[in-house]
């Protein structure tokens, strides 16, 4: 199939991918880096990389979609998969639930049985919104399950295709692609107005025509579906497949590894660009200058991009399932240049401990150790007399600890260590059922308990 990558991995997925597919439409940098063409051409498969840098996502063909998705898994046991059931494109019959301050939440309905919805700025829309009003909305910007965005929306149609894209009753393009287009075989659409991708200057005749054909093609099932819909709230037709891929630690590193095979590349290369935007640059600076070795240097990142002492930062606690739960934010009270930073947090009264069983103090001080590259994480759990209440070890993905917040994603498994000394291991069954719905891999779950069972053992 034809591939298009962009983003911070594009190098690394670009030497993956390669011998497997075409990779099309590279920037000028990447056929520099590979010195080949990569010719512009009609893309089966975008990818691009999520505007957090945490991971990717892939939309096109459906064939396309599932088989770069089935590859991507398998770069690391903590690479997480998920279908986008509102891909770029996608055209629902909403429902608007809530108003807000810029824009409208909107209820999209269900596919294949997760509610989904989007939000709809207010000035995408003529006239007034209002709790219960109903549009026909196409999903203009997708979000990542693990982000706290909706799918941004809008109401004109349009129709994807890499190369051109389609705008309902729009402007087209101008300048030498949209004259050398009128050269084409094939026509628009009726209806509908070509607008060429600066990527289409460098096609030649023939893909320009297959581009304008594949898309032509959407818009006539669009059209048609648009036509036939007459269902609130619910998704009226996905003119390309998607899907999401978060990658962990682990597969950050092994993705350094294929880019080293084609340029200088520093240790830690993926994880420092996913930390923060700011150290791409510096990034590329150091490995313009020399070509690094050995550790993952956590020291100098932390020391130049945070997190230090007295920083508040979150913890971005994931889910199997593609949600991002912030556990709350804490006090970075150390940072140890060889990996581990210690944060506290001052609980609020009510409820109990998860699993622990204990009452929940106000005053009650939580004190965590991250420890980057660790498969779990212990938070000690102090009474305000200095009385230790509990400790929970939580194991996960690999901790990523950046300047912001401490991410991972949770494997449900987890050890539980009382007031009493009691240690228990808790909610494998959690872990079982995740397996089996397809959301935690095996070799991964294997990993969880393997985790559990020697945290178990030493408490």
């Amino acid at each position: 199939m034809n591939v298009r990558i962009r983003g911070i991995y594009t190098t690394a997925l670009t030497e993956l991918l390669r011998d497997e597919h075409d990779i099309v439409s590279a920037s000028p940098p990447i056929r520099e880096r590979f010195d080949e063409p990569f010719p512009a051409a009609v893309a089966d498969a975008t990818v691009r990389t999520t505007d957090d840098r945490l991971g990717i996502g892939v939309a096109g063909e459906p064939e396309a979609v599932s088989g770069l998705r089935g590859r991507l898994e398998s770069i690391g046991r903590d690479t997480l998969a998920w279908r986008a059931p509102a891909p770029k494109g996608a055209v629902f019959a909403g429902e608007v639930t809530e108003t807000l301050g810029s824009g409208a939440v909107v209820d999209l309905g269900s596919v294949d049985g997760d509610r989904v919805s989007g939000f709809l700025p207010y000035d995408r829309v003529d006239g007034y919104v209002d709790e219960g009003d109903r549009y026909r909305l196409q999903v203009a910007s997708p979000a990542p399950p693990w982000s706290d965005r909706r799918p941004t929306l809008a109401t004109d149609l349009r129709v994807p295709g890499g190369l051109v894209e389609l705008r309902r009753d729009g402007s087209g393009s101008r300048g030498e692609t949209a004259r050398m287009a009128q050269l084409l075989p094939v026509d628009p659409a009726e209806g509908w107005t070509p607008r060429w991708s600066p990527a289409a200057e460098e096609a030649s005749l023939d893909a320009m025509a297959e581009a304008l054909r594949r898309v032509n093609d959407r818009a006539e099932a669009l059209t048609a579906a648009v036509a036939d819909a007459d269902e609130y709230p619910g998704r009226i037709v996905a003119p390309q497949a998607g899907a999401w891929l978060w990658f962990g630690r682990e597969s950050r590193f092994e993705l350094d590894e294929y880019r080293r095979r084609v340029a200088t590349t520093m240790t830690g290369h993926h994880r420092t660009k996913a930390a923060d935007e700011a150290a791409s640059a510096a990034v590329d600076f150091v490995e313009a200058l020399c070509e690094p070795a050995g550790e993952f240097p956590f020291g100098a990142v932390t020391r130049q991009f945070g997190p230090v002492a007295g920083d508040r930062i979150a913890i971005e606690h994931g889910k199997p399932d593609g949600r991002t739960v912030t556990l709350g934010r804490g006090e970075v009270t150390e940072v140890d240049p060889d990996g581990s930073i210690t944060l506290e947090r001052e609980m609020s009264g009510g409820g109990t401990y998860d699993a622990l069983g204990v009452e929940r103090v106000e005053g009650d001080i939580a004190t965590t150790t991250f420890v980057e590259g660790r498969w779990w994480y212990a938070t000690v759990y102090k009474g305000a007399d200095g009385e230790r209440r509990g400790t929970y070890v939580n194991v996960c993905t690999p901790v990523e600890v950046f300047p912001g917040a401490v991410r991972y994603v949770d494997l449900h498994v987890d050890v539980v260590k009382g007031p009493d000394g009691e240690v228990r291991r808790v909610d494998d069954d959690e872990l079982d059922e995740s397996v089996e719905a397809g959301q935690v891999s095996e070799p991964l779950a294997d990993r969880a308990r393997e985790v559990a069972a020697s945290i178990e053992n030493a408490l």
